[in-house]
């Protein structure tokens, strides 16, 4: 049976498993634990391979299989990753990465802007002239 360590496995269990080259791009993004705080008891990988399985498959948090780690651990780095802007970063990095590989510039030179951006009303006409109901 699998177990949390993604070392256990010979093969990634599920299709959203990062593969350990996709794990040694993200490894040394994540943020590292906090100082003084509890030590971490749960593997980085583990962690990141169940978001991306609650994220691939859609399933709710609570029905997490078991050979992740326990989900509340698991949800806790998603949101706490949200919310300190982890996944931004990631994503900055990663593109970044992905830019120069293209022998392109690291950031993005052009923007794209909304052409639909025309201030509209609620209601066609006035509210007056609307009859009322009996």
């Amino acid at each position: 049976m699998p177990t949390h360590a993604p070392s256990a496995r010979a093969a990634p269990s599920y299709p959203s498993d990062m593969t350990g080259e996709e794990w040694r791009i993200l490894a040394p993004l994540i943020p590292p634990p906090k100082p003084g705080g509890r030590h971490r008891e749960v593997e980085m990988r583990a962690v990141l391979n169940g978001i991306f399985y609650v994220l691939r498959s859609g399933c709710a948090w609570r029905m997490l299989p078991h050979d992740f780690p326990p989900w509340p651990t698991v949800y806790y780095y998603f949101w706490r990753w949200r919310r300190d802007g982890t996944w931004e970063r990631l994503q900055d990095s990663l593109r970044t990465q992905v830019r120069q590989q293209a022998g392109r510039e690291a950031s993005p030179s052009a923007a794209i802007i909304d052409s639909q951006s025309v201030k509209t009303t609620e209601k066609g006409g006035l509210a007056g002239t609307t009859p009322a109901r009996k």
